[in-house]
């Protein structure tokens, strides 16, 4: 379909992929310019980055968080009081995924990008490994991306803080961005969906690292192509645990949609966009609480870290 045409903007240069919700066919040079202006878009737009933060990027080794550090070195050169670090995080999955690892590390070494590896078995006791293996044993064990997703979110919190970072940026993308707006409206979530948007969260805490989401407005697909065209070192592997059924079907589900109404995602996260403001409204007014264990903040006496610690026998989170 790509062969022979020429791309839509510089009518010079051979097309080398579809832009069908903008029915545009880029070429390379086009594409590449068209991506990295979209992004510095977003973060003017909502005002992610000043230019004398301290910015932790959540690094995994897989294409959405290779890119957004990519692009992110490349802007920290206009801005030479900001400071630009990594965090990595070792669930203990091994195999493919300790291969993407460290490729991150090589990738912020290549980079000259200072990162710090933290792993659950040194942090919680146990790798994911083993925490599924306990939970096999419990009468309700949650999926392994429930129990992940808690300890992962709670560590980069605390080391981003520890290490003075005043934000955490992470590689969100537009289709989990949509996939997760869909799962919020079909619970009826509404102080999740209050908590979204580029910038996450609604109360402002010491405690809290306020979370940014640079690529929240990038399709999948596009940073893919983006992630090729640049040689980043991306080695692709799927979790072995992977396998939450509702957010896949979600995925089908705008896939198709996408598919047959191209722009489907972005009017999506445009109605999401909407609504936030209002929704926060509701949760301003309540003040933050401290988890009785650990002293993170929470929205309970308790929060689901130690909550799920304590559940799997491990240790306690330190005060």
């Amino acid at each position: 379909m790509m062969e022979g045409t020429l791309c839509s903007r510089c009518k010079r240069r051979k097309a080398i992929i579809e832009i069908r919700y903008l029915n545009e066919r880029l070429c390379r040079e086009c594409f590449v310019s068209f991506f990295e202006k979209r992004v510095r878009r977003t973060i003017r737009r909502y005002e992610l980055l000043d230019p004398k933060d301290v910015v932790a990027v959540a690094l995994s080794g897989g294409k959405d968080s290779m890119v957004l550090l990519h692009i992110l070195k490349k802007l920290s050169k206009k801005a030479p009081r900001s400071k630009l670090f990594a965090i990595i995080i070792d669930e203990g999955i091994g195999g493919p995924r300790r291969k993407g690892i460290e490729g991150a590390m090589s990738f912020c070494d290549d980079l000259g990008i200072e990162y710090h590896l933290y792993t659950f078995k040194e942090e919680l006791g146990l790798d994911i490994n083993g925490i599924m293996e306990r939970a096999s044993k419990l009468k309700n064990p949650m999926p392994a991306c429930s129990y992940c997703g808690v300890f992962r979110r709670q560590l980069l919190n605390q080391k981003a803080r520890e290490l003075g970072a005043t934000k955490l940026a992470t590689g969100h993308n537009l289709d989990d961005e949509c996939q997760t707006a869909l799962m919020n409206f079909i619970r009826g979530d509404v102080s999740r969906i209050a908590r979204a948007g580029a910038v996450v969260g609604v109360i402002k805490d010491p405690l809290f690292v306020p979370k940014i989401k640079p690529l929240r407005e990038s399709p999948e697909e596009e940073i893919q192509v983006y992630a090729e065209l640049s040689s980043l070192p991306v080695l692709g592997s799927a979790c072995p645990y992977a396998g939450d059924a509702f957010r896949k079907q979600m995925r089908e589900i705008l896939s198709r949609l996408e598919r047959r109404y191209p722009g489907t995602r972005y009017q999506l996260l445009g109605s999401v966009d909407n609504l936030i403001p209002l929704l926060s409204m509701r949760e301003e007014g309540e003040k933050p609480r401290l988890c009785e264990v650990c002293g993170e903040i929470t929205s309970g006496e308790e929060c689901k870290s130690c909550a799920m610690r304590r559940e799997l026998g491990l240790r306690p989170a330190d005060l």
